[in-house]
């Protein structure tokens, strides 16, 4: 966004440029041009950070303990359980890329977060009904005439993965719009809003983790000791308080300025695409001459992915008003959408790691000593509030030690470059699986030692705090690998396409979810058959989940090996 500054002059000198002055590029709610002073910045993102704290607050009312609803009151077996979740959960993370289209499409960002939020709110309120429901139905037996109870009736299954859905659904427009719309509200060429955006990724990830740190120590607990219904009442309560925190903002917010009269950035990157593929017959020697007539191409950049200078031609081979058919900007522009792919594709096995902390490490939990005082157990799905309280800890950590540490040596406002920072997670998200099969392992051991094989009601006596350095140990690295993919792919595409950036960062973990049902699913079926238990059994006692955590060990380990060579050769946009 380019800087309008004024200056005044007092006794016929000039003063210093003011602080204060009209921020191109946006607008207010009205429209109207806005003062740097009067808008954005800190006040306007702390309300929408407050917005995020409580949808994720309701997002992990939903999922940290869903995997126990289903196994529990809906009768699905672990496995079942488990592929639901993921499909779920990657439902969830993919529709961002429908939500951002519309948003940076035809909606704008504010009102496809205010549309979504209503979604939100009524997909919650009906997934709370469903539960109020009797989750088993009398059936009448015809051999003896008794009344027995069968499993949920039909009309309560559907309504409730109806609801579930529609939240996702919901999430869909929220998740990608309400991050960019937050970043949206500094200026990148402000020296000292530019810094703030920076930490405004870091205290981001901070609010939302706060949130998750109370569902998990209060909605699990209600809804495995009150009620299911007052556990998925609350966080739509706290849905409707974040909507209305949010729109007491609209006033204070700066809204992008779109033109008119420009083209859609998604037809502009199609539109390079579509003439570079037409021209793919083009003699090299045509392709250099106008190569050679752009004296402004980027010389770095340029040579990758040079198969899209053919864009540069007309397709019919002539010349319309001496122009080409695509610019050297448009053309830039799709490569840069296109380095993001490779980064893209190998932070998948970081994803299919991030899927198991609301899986298989919570139904782990269960199965342990979890009393803290006598006659208190804290829930399993809790659990995951270490990984969540690892990340609120070590985010200020991160922002006010490490990074002005590393400003030192490197001269870079961020500490270190995004890449690294994401690639330093990945790292950390091997070593987590490592420790995870070890501590199984020896979860497994336990069970043998005390003859508990057979007899999964009883409790493993070994304490469930031996679950917690694969907590923390992944917390920290979603502080590297998580904040870095949000800050990677808000800023390296076009401006106007940031909320689509965001949520290709989403569908990473939503493809990552996928892959982690099929391979669950597969894996279950492989292991399973010709009678044996699988490494999911239902009683994890014969299961092998240590098994599985070593294969995510292995998979993380050549997915970074694949991520270090496409970050070694990527060309940050300029």
């Amino acid at each position: 966004m380019a800087i309008s500054n004024s200056i005044s002059s007092r006794s016929g000198e000039e003063t210093p440029l003011l602080l204060d002055y009209t921020v191109e590029g946006v607008v207010d709610y009205k429209g109207s041009p806005v003062l740097r002073s009067k808008s954005g910045g800190w006040r306007s993102a702390g309300l929408i950070i407050g917005v995020e704290i409580t949808e994720r607050f309701a997002y992990y009312g939903i999922s940290s303990n869903l995997i126990n609803f289903l196994t529990g009151p809906l009768g699905q077996s672990t496995a079942t359980a488990a592929e639901n979740v993921n499909a779920w959960s990657g439902t969830s993370l993919l529709l961002p890329l429908l939500g951002a289209f519309v948003a940076d499409s035809f909606l704008g960002r504010y009102r496809t977060i205010v549309v979504a939020s209503v979604l939100y709110v009524l997909g919650i309120g009906l997934l709370a009904l469903s539960t109020l429901l009797p989750f088993y139905s009398p059936s009448l037996n015809q051999i003896n005439k008794t009344t027995i109870s069968t499993g949920p009736s039909q009309f309560q299954v559907v309504l409730f993965f109806f609801s579930l859905y529609l939240v996702a659904f919901a999430q869909g427009g929220h998740k990608p719009c309400v991050q960019a719309f937050g970043a949206d509200q500094f200026n990148g060429e402000d020296p000292e809003e530019s810094k703030a955006k920076s930490s405004f990724f870091n205290w981001w990830y901070f609010g939302l983790n706060s949130g998750t740190v109370v569902t998990y120590f209060t909605v699990s607990y209600i809804q495995e000791n009150l009620s299911w219904a007052l556990g998925f009442g609350v966080p739509c309560i706290a849905m409707i308080i974040g909507f209305i925190v949010f729109l007491a903002g609209t006033r204070t917010y700066r809204y992008t300025n779109i033109k008119q009269d420009e083209k859609s950035p998604f037809l502009r990157i199609s539109t390079v695409f579509i003439t570079a593929i037409r021209n793919w017959r083009t003699d090299s020697s045509a392709i250099a001459t106008e190569e050679e007539s752009h004296g402004r191409l980027p010389q770095q950049s340029s040579v990758q992915f040079k198969f899209l200078n053919k864009a540069l031609i007309v397709p019919n081979g002539s010349k319309e008003d001496g122009k080409t058919y695509c610019s050297v900007a448009e053309v830039e522009e799709a490569k840069a959408v296109l380095r993001l792919v490779p980064i893209w594709g190998t932070c998948l096995a970081y994803a299919i790691v991030f899927a198991q902390s609301s899986t298989f490490f919570t139904k782990q939990g269960a199965t342990m000593k979890r009393t803290i005082v006598p006659g208190f157990e804290i829930p399993a799905a809790s659990l995951q509030s270490f990984l969540s309280l690892a990340i609120v800890l070590f985010v200020p950590i991160y922002d006010r030690f490490l990074v002005p540490v590393a400003r030192v040596f490197t001269r870079k406002p961020s500490g270190i470059t995004m890449l690294q920072r994401i690639g330093t997670g990945m790292v950390l998200s091997a070593l987590s699986m490592v420790v995870s099969a070890v501590v199984e392992t020896k979860r497994l051991k336990i069970a043998q030692e005390y003859d508990l094989v057979d007899r999964p009601s009883v409790t493993v006596p070994i304490s469930v705090w031996w679950l917690l350095p694969q907590y923390v140990m992944f917390g920290i690295a979603d502080v590297f690998t998580m904040v870095g993919l949000q800050e990677f792919f808000y800023d390296q595409v076009p401006n106007e396409l940031r909320s689509i950036g965001l949520a290709l960062y989403l569908s990473i973990f939503g493809a990552g979810s996928f892959l982690s049902s099929f391979l669950v699913s597969a894996i279950d079926e492989v292991t399973g058959g010709s009678g044996q238990d699988s490494w999911f059994a239902t009683n994890l006692n014969r299961g092998h989940l240590d098994y599985f955590y070593w294969l995510l060990a292995v998979l993380s380990a050549f997915g970074f090996g694949a991520y270090l060579y496409f970050a070694r050769s990527y060309i940050y946009k300029v």
